[in-house]
């Protein structure tokens, strides 16, 4: 169905009936000088405004202040000279329309507001009910959930919850804290009524608009939130002799709880809403609504938030530039070999292995930030494996299958391609965790034709994977294989976008959710976050083997993961090796990376830490000169250990570890171009596997 169409924001209201410019033709200069001097002139008609700037208003409303009507001020017998008109104006004329003579009765500016108003609310109410009474209609046909609880929540939140009652004291010390920080809120705002200033509120950036302090009453609001919530949430984390994974599953669930009821995300808590309602007389949540029905039509009746504007971005035209050539492609994937930039290259290659999570074109989403662009720029040969977006035809794919298929076959055309003997290998997210299980594969081989290889942001141990482990139970795991079934052997790419969102709701889900629907804004020309939507699909058989054997077993650290006929042992792997994690990175928390580096055998690894999060802190050009890093060459044996004798160095990691690869990727030699090697270009870059929609 084609999204509804978006209504637009009138410019004027109609004049009032006693304008003179709607004076009858031929009507008299003396007539109609007359009348005009006869009434006092009206304040002009205005355009959307706040309820509250009433014509005549002296002074314009302050932001955040409330929305309702003020009161008019009294008329004035003797009408003031119009500011509008210049001294120097003559009576008007025919030439020269007289102004708007007054109302015909006081407030009727502001009734035609108050019925715009109205008329858009039902508008609004009308669509609103539209749209979800066509989504019951999408979902009625679809089977009801394998489980009503798929996460398991309520049996962590009963182990919870028995076990505060059993500590009646524990409970009532809690009880009484909140008590006490309430009377310190009440205390506060009583102080602030009577004129002193409010101490400030947690830093939130939910509440970071002035409406939000401006208003005692919004104030009130927020304060008593953040308290709330910041108490219900320490309480669970202070629970005692539970489990620790039923704990961590009871927490994460109660900060969702707490971040959606969250007064920002209502219209009628939210002022900036407000105020935005009232100074578009209703068409923001017109535009809200009408974002709100093209978003659940997009989901197919399941609610899809737009984090960006899609229409702005175009791959291969305005993201993913790089120059190249995909010179291999099977049903697996395509290998993209990209233009030299400088005259010499180093002989030794670097080829990339991306997470089949996501597209590869993270790497390359503007020339400002395209590592891939930035690597060629060192003088790095570079290829990457652009993988498959995959159908139901590769529903049985597994982790032999991307290891023969995928790492080796890739491993074989980049060598093929470039005349090296051996290759610098890379790999990201799930894709480093493939390299490493291939490394140990090659390993057990006596395979040596990986000389050094990086990891950013990869997990190779998963004791401490973070957040992601809750959706890893057999619970969880029984709904996903369920969601598969359904979709005839792939998990549809929003499944995983879902995942990935709720780790990071506020940013990912409620800020969107805030911004489409109760502001009624367009999303955002954002390349990174256009990127985040342009979900891949997951065969079967991997995506369970993924979740069962490095989740829920940790078979790769535990040295037990089969795979290619052999067992997998990290501790064989002697090749030089780096590794990156981020501080904030929520998917690959930088313990659970850190965990993973001591698994290998080498004698030679090298961890930085970067900051920001999964994305951000990868994707970080150096002349950009945001974030640090940090660098420590020694390994000691906890994250603590290393961070206490670590060094902080300011902006990107990249120039670190590019020092590490020159010296790891041989002499230099004349530069390469990928249309003149042994096999024959196929389609510029970036290919064609990566703009297959999900």
């Amino acid at each position: 169905m084609a999204q509804a169409p978006k209504n637009k924001t009138p410019t004027s209201q109609p004049a009032p009936k006693g304008d003179a410019r709607k004076a009858k033709p031929g009507a008299s200069k003396s007539a109609v000088s007359k009348s005009a001097a006869s009434k006092p002139a009206a304040a002009k008609t205005p355009g959307p405004m706040a309820l509250d700037d009433a014509p005549g208003a002296k002074t314009p409303r302050k932001p955040g202040r409330p929305t309702s009507a003020k009161p008019r001020p009294p008329r004035a017998k003797t009408p003031a000279p119009d500011p509008r008109i210049d001294s120097s104006d003559a009576a008007p004329s025919a030439e020269t329309p007289a102004e708007p003579a007054p109302a015909p009765f006081p407030g009727a500016d502001q009734a035609q507001l108050l019925e715009t108003l109205s008329m858009n609310l039902a508008k609004a109410a009308m669509m609103a009910q539209g749209a979800l009474a066509e989504a019951a209609l999408f979902q009625a046909d679809r089977p009801a959930a394998l489980s009503p609880d798929p996460f398991h929540v309520a049996p962590a939140m009963t182990s919870v919850m028995s076990s505060l009652a059993s500590r009646p004291e524990k409970l009532f010390q809690a009880q009484a804290d909140l008590f006490s920080r309430y009377m310190e809120l009440w205390t506060g705002t009583a102080r602030q009524a009577a004129g002193e200033p409010m101490p400030p509120a947690p830093a939130d950036k939910r509440f970071k608009d002035p409406a939000w302090s401006d208003n005692p009453m919004f104030d009130m609001m927020r304060r008593s939130y953040l308290l709330t919530s910041d108490w219900m949430n320490g309480l669970i984390a202070g629970v005692e002799d539970v489990d620790p994974a039923v704990k961590q599953r009871a927490q994460f669930f109660t900060r969702l709880l707490t971040d959606a009821f969250s007064p920002s995300n209502f219209l009628a808590s939210n002022p900036v809403a407000l105020k935005a309602l009232a100074e578009t007389s209703g068409e923001s949540l017109v535009k809200g609504m009408q974002n709100f029905a093209a978003d659940l039509e997009r989901g197919g009746g399941s609610l899809r938030i737009s984090q960006a504007d899609d229409g702005k971005f175009v791959v291969g035209e305005n993201v993913a530039t790089a120059p190249g050539q995909v010179v291999w492609r099977d049903d697996l994937f395509e290998l993209i070999q990209y233009d030299a930039a400088t005259e010499t290259q180093h002989q030794i290659p670097l080829l990339i292995f991306p997470p089949w999570i996501n597209k590869f074109y993270i790497l390359d989403l503007q020339p400002t930030n395209s590592m891939i662009r930035w690597l060629s720029a060192q003088g790095f040969t570079v290829f990457v494996c652009s993988w498959v977006n995959p159908g139901l035809d590769k529903a049985g794919l597994g982790f032999d299958d991307y290891l023969e298929k995928g790492v080796y076959r890739a491993i074989d055309k980049t060598l093929e391609q470039t005349g090296a003997d051996r290759l610098n290998a890379v790999g990201y997210c799930i894709g480093g965790t493939l390299l490493g299980a291939a490394l140990a594969h090659m390993a057990a081989k006596g395979d040596t034709r990986v000389a050094a290889a990086t990891f950013f942001a990869a997990q190779h141990d998963f004791a401490e994977a973070g957040d992601l482990l809750l959706f890893t139970d057999e619970h969880w795991i029984a709904e996903i294989e369920r969601q598969m079934d359904a979709a005839g052997g792939v998990l549809p790419g929003a499944a995983m976008a879902d995942t990935f969102n709720a780790l990071r709701s506020n940013d990912l889900i409620w800020s969107f959710f805030i911004s489409n629907y109760l502001l009624g804004k367009d999303p955002p020309a954002f390349d990174l976050l256009f990127w985040n939507a342009d979900q891949t699909r997951m065969p079967k058989t991997l995506h369970l083997a993924y979740l069962r054997q490095m989740y829920g077993a940790n078979a790769l650290a535990r040295g037990v993961f089969e795979i290619g006929g052999l067992t997998a042992d990290l501790s064989k792997v002697a090749i030089p090796l780096y590794f990156q994690a981020s501080r904030e990175d929520h998917i690959a928390p930088m313990n659970s990376v850190y965990r993973s580096a001591r698994l290998f055998g080498s004698p030679d690894v090298t961890f930085t830490l970067a900051g920001s999060g999964h994305i951000a802190g990868v994707i970080n050009a150096p002349a950009a000169r945001k974030y640090q890093h940090w660098t420590n060459p020694a390994l000691p044996g906890t994250l603590a250990e290393w961070q206490a004798g670590a060094v902080e160095h300011p902006g990107s990691w990249w120039d670190h570890w590019a020092g590490w690869l020159h010296d790891r990727s041989g002499a230099r030699i004349p530069a390469r171009d990928p249309a003149k090697g042994p096999l024959p270009p196929l389609a510029p870059a970036p290919g064609l596997y990566v703009k297959v929609k999900s």
